[in-house]
């Protein structure tokens, strides 16, 4: 079976980023519509990086494409679900700290 690709990994983690931060930290079952906006956005960034598989970080790389609103909101979540990875995805934490 073929390794998923790199941006295909990074929509998974982002999603369930995602979810972690509805879930726990909202309180949410279910994801609220603002925030299924947000995942969709996400993965709709990371289909047309310009970067494609050498993409780096998004907090590091050097073209911002998120407008305003989505960037701090998906800040928000990633200060928040980011450290709590190594607990619900020990595995796509594990990679994200490889990367760096």
């Amino acid at each position: 079976m073929k390794d998923m690709s790199r941006i295909e990994r990074e929509k998974q983690t982002v999603r369930k980023m995602i979810e972690l931060y509805c879930r726990h930290h909202l309180h949410q079952k279910t994801l609220p519509e603002e925030y299924q906006h947000l995942a969709e956005f996400a993965c709709r960034r990371l289909d047309h990086c310009r970067y494609g598989e050498q993409k780096t970080a998004c907090k590091d790389c050097p073209t911002h494409c998120y407008a305003p609103k989505e960037r701090e909101q998906i800040r928000e979540v990633m200060r928040w679900a980011g450290p709590r990875m190594i607990w619900y995805a020990p595995m796509d934490a594990i990679r994200h700290i490889l990367k760096k």
